[in-house]
């Protein structure tokens, strides 16, 4: 049984997995590259190795090299949080040949459902529906892709078969955007994890994004934690998701809690996953895909159940069973998560980079900040533009919409450019708070500027007022107060004077 731990991974998940090692009294190893070197999940850890350059496939994708750092360190795990190696099965295969633990599922089920058209292909032989695309597991040339597409028709998604998060993903109206789509989908794939197979899948207009969280241990064992709402994207990028969904009643609730733990237990599948599926308008729904490895907005989840989905990875890795049992898990609440990122919403979400000179993290009842960055840490361009996951809790949909306004408003980043003013307008339009949207709800029907109508403002008003209460607490904090002539207070003066009055 180890008692040290690698994490091969950057940022906020990095210091997640950190947090959870330390709580559960494992020590740690850090990797970083040269651009992450002051990073804070180097300092959280129990000790940092210098994996490579700045570029990921110099780096964090460097898998021999992270196998290499671990057997020198002497852990005896490697937790590969998400993204980078996460869902590469054959470093899940080489850490087991090397003698460590894997803290994820087995090489075999990230084969199996890690690669999205073998996903596709595994489910349909379990009876279960998936949205229709190319189907087989072969690697398809763009020749083969460009016949197949008139037969799914269009719009059609163009999908990387490893990694998730949007990369390697593509949007085509029709045949001639293909080729050049398809190029740009296998060069982005190949960056973000090294594989740059792509498959078909059709677009599924006016869908909801709903995804279930599984949880399975070595002892057969599988367990789904509920939902999430994952449908206000952006170029197929999350930018918010909340637990539970507004459009899930208990009945489609069981329905894909079923689906999800069938097709675990299809792929004998251990340590936590997600079964990604699309509803309909009709409350049909598909499977989409699964994501072998934790996901990014695991926290929400985690708030309304009360898991802490990580160290239960932890937990499995070691052998243990599942601290509860399906009956054991609740909704409690709701929880809505916000990705915090660098970029421009007024320019058309440009990524921005640079050094975060000043920051104020929110804090107060049912507030959760997961983040990796810190005042002075410098935001490069060579990994993902996320800085943090703003997370809140509420006893209803509606408290907890009310309190991420108030998080929003006092959370401040000084340097960077940040998307907190459209999640700040997204907290504000009518359809997010009657839970009325799809998947083509941000791109298609949501603006800044109309939420802003009507919110009269007055620049130089507030530069004025601003610069006034500058100078104000300036002159306070030059203010010295000095003591007085008396070799006592005015009180014993007094009392002295009572006396001789006497």
């Amino acid at each position: 049984m180890f008692n040290k731990v690698l994490i091969a991974n950057r940022g906020e998940i990095a210091v997640r997995i950190l947090r959870a090692c330390r709580e559960l009294g494992l020590k740690t190893v850090a990797v970083y590259s040269e651009a992450d070197r002051q990073a804070m999940h180097v300092r959280y850890a129990t000790e940092a190795y210098l994996l490579g350059p700045a570029p990921s496939n110099e780096s964090y994708l460097k898998g021999d090299k992270i196998i290499e750092i671990a057997l020198q360190s002497g852990a005896g795990a490697i937790h590969p949080g998400y993204g980078f190696l996460a869902e590469r099965a054959d470093f899940a295969q080489a850490v087991e040949d090397a003698g460590l633990e894997f803290i994820g599922p087995k090489p075999s089920a990230i084969a199996a459902m890690g690669d999205k058209a073998i996903a596709r292909e595994t489910m349909m032989k379990a009876g279960v529906s998936v949205v229709p695309g190319t189907e087989g597991t072969g690697n398809l040339s763009d020749e083969e892709l460009l016949k197949l597409a008139p037969e799914i028709g269009f719009p059609l998604l163009i999908k990387a078969t490893a990694g998730g998060g949007g990369k390697g993903m593509r949007e085509v109206k029709s045949l001639d955007e293909m080729p050049v789509a398809l190029q740009s989908a296998r060069r982005e794939a190949k960056a973000a994890f090294g594989d740059d197979n792509v498959y078909l899948e059709k677009l599924i207009l006016g869908a909801r994004h709903i995804e279930v969280q599984i949880v399975a241990d070595k002892h057969g064992n599988v367990v789904h934690l509920n939902e999430r709402e994952c449908s206000l994207q952006r170029r197929h990028q999350k930018l918010l998701e909340e637990s539970p969904s507004p459009i899930m009643d208990e009945e489609l609730r069981a329905k894909m809690g079923e689906v999800a733990v069938q097709a675990a237990k299809a792929v004998h599948y251990e340590s936590a996953g997600t079964i990604e599926c699309l509803v309909d308008s009709d409350k049909n729904f598909y499977f989409l895909e699964m994501n072998t490895r934790l996901q990014v907005e695991h926290p929400i989840t985690e708030l309304v159940t009360g898991v802490d989905i990580v160290k239960e990875q932890i937990r499995i890795a070691r052998g243990r069973k599942l601290s509860f049992t399906q009956a054991d898990v609740k909704i409690n609440g709701a929880a809505i998560e916000c990705r915090v990122n660098a970029e421009d919403p007024y320019n058309n979400f440009m990524p921005s980079t640079g050094k975060i000179s000043h920051m104020v993290l929110p804090t107060g009842p049912g507030i959760r900040v997961d983040t990796g960055v810190y005042a002075g840490f410098e935001i490069t361009p060579y990994y993902d533009s996320m800085i943090s996951k703003l997370i809140v809790w509420g006893e209803t949909r509606a408290q907890a919409i009310l309190r991420m306004r108030r998080a929003l408003e006092e959370y401040k980043i000084v340097g960077v450019r940040t998307n907190i003013p459209f999640h700040q307008a997204m907290m504000d339009s009518h359809r997010f708070m009657g839970g009325q949207f799809d998947t083509r709800f941000v791109e298609e029907e949501f603006s800044l500027e109309e939420i802003a109508e009507g919110k009269e403002t007055f620049p130089e008003v507030a530069a004025i007022i601003a610069a006034l209460v500058t100078h104000d607490q300036t002159e306070r904090a030059a203010h010295v107060v000095r003591r007085g002539d008396r070799d006592t207070s005015n009180w014993k003066w007094l009392s002295r004077w009572e006396r001789l009055s006497k």
